[in-house]
């Protein structure tokens, strides 16, 4: 290795003949299954990228793609292997970028190795990890460069962030006793624990206007996986992401989770329950003041949504027999069940309105009050109620019966 380093510094010239010879060899010994040839081939390239990376701008192409012929193999140590390598690849500092490089194929393969079904567990999560890793370092080499494939586009941030999600959710389902001992509980570091830490690595790099893009994929990826019922996983994760975002985002994330809340209205009331709760944490984690200047949109949304749920319950109500006839007793013990999730979420929306206003300055507060009870209807028997007390009484009428 120090005799090729040496003559590849001595005659920068021919580094593009020596990657393409590199890379020639490495797709015959893979195809003939000569993975000691193959590994020294690699480590080859690491060394002379690390050396005259400087010298030679063919030579990145013959890399990524020697990169690229191991990640498509079958093998997971050659997948391994081709995952180091661009990690390698990731941290080195370019001096002049590369306007025509994509990285649209290592973030699909990345992404499809997060999701690896491996039958062996210990190779499943080698491979998960190396997927993860692999991200990581698309991510690292993109993120600060404008002159790069620009990784916040839609198509990236919905392979990205779901692989991240999928991870830290099987981590989640499987995440050890608190009772375990200490000693027990140390191990290496598993694709979950990875995963959160390029999810929150990601979002801190996060600029204003790439939040949304970050954002959407999670919100499909609970809708889709049925994740907001159980509320602990989602819950977890918007902690994750309001703690890692720049504290001036935070509002960002609030109207995002508002503007699904108004799309998920005609939900069941156990989903919308667990938006809203999500909504109390963000509230929660948020700095005082940082609901932004969407103040009475979030006041509105909630307000709305909440007179939407009594609606629906009065609906229910008013169509649900008054009669026990045993043909309608499972008719009623569903509607009595649709009941309590609609009371449930009604509690769970004026939390959340209380957790919102204790952010707020006082004359806001009172701001708010108003703006509630304007928006409250008054029920008609109490309008009439009211109105009967504040009529005097006729001076003479004689009392009934």
């Amino acid at each position: 290795m120090e005799k090729l380093t040496f003559y590849a510094l001595s005659a920068p010239e021919k580094l593009d003949r020596i990657g393409a010879y590199l890379s020639e060899r490495l797709t015959r010994d893979v195809a003939r299954h000569r993975y000691g040839s193959v590994r020294v081939a690699m480590e080859a390239l690491d060394q002379l990228l690390l050396a005259c990376h400087c010298q030679s701008i063919n030579l990145w192409e013959s890399f990524l793609t020697m990169v690229a012929k191991l990640l498509e193999s079958d093998k997971p140590d050659l997948q391994i292997l081709g995952t180091n390598s661009f990690v390698k690849f990731a941290n080195i500092e370019e001096d002049t970028p590369s306007y025509h490089r994509s990285y649209d194929f290592f973030v699909s393969r990345f992404s499809e190795m997060c999701h690896s079904d491996h039958g062996d567990p210990d190779v499943r999560d080698r491979i998960r990890l190396s997927g993860i890793r692999g991200l990581q370092g698309v991510v690292r080499k993109t993120v600060n460069d404008e002159l790069q494939a620009n990784i916040w586009e839609p198509q990236h941030m919905d392979k990205i962030v779901p692989s991240l999600l999928f991870n830290l959710q099987h981590a989640h389902s499987r995440s050890p006793s608190p009772l375990q001992p200490a000693a027990a509980q140390e191990a290496p570091e598993s694709p979950g624990e990875l995963a959160e830490r390029c999810l929150r690595e990601l979002l801190g790099r996060a600029q204003f206007g790439n939040i949304k893009n970050a954002l959407r994929p999670v919100l499909v990826h609970l809708d889709s996986h049925g994740l907001w019922e159980p509320q602990v996983f989602a819950r977890g994760c918007f902690r994750i992401i309001m703690f890692s975002i720049q504290p001036q985002h935070s509002q960002l994330v609030i109207q995002q989770l508002l503007q699904h809340l108004d799309a998920n209205g005609r939900s069941g009331a156990a989903l919308r329950a667990g938006i809203v709760a999500v909504l109390n944490e963000a509230a929660a984690i948020a700095a005082t003041g940082a609901v932004g200047p969407t103040v009475l949109e979030v006041f509105n949304t909630l307000v709305r949504q909440l007179r939407l749920s009594i609606d629906l319950a009065l609906a229910g109500n008013s169509q649900n027999p008054q009669n026990s006839n045993s043909q309608n007793s499972g008719g009623a013990d569903s509607q009595s069940s649709r009941q309590l999730q609609e009371s449930k979420f009604q509690e769970a929306v004026i939390k959340t309105i209380g957790s919102f206003s204790a952010t707020l300055p006082p004359y806001q507060q009172s701001e708010v009050m108003v703006f509630i009870i304007n928006k409250v209807p008054i029920p008609e028997n109490s309008r009439h109620s009211q109105h009967s007390r504040n009529i005097p009484e006729q001076p003479g009428a004689e009392p009934d019966g």
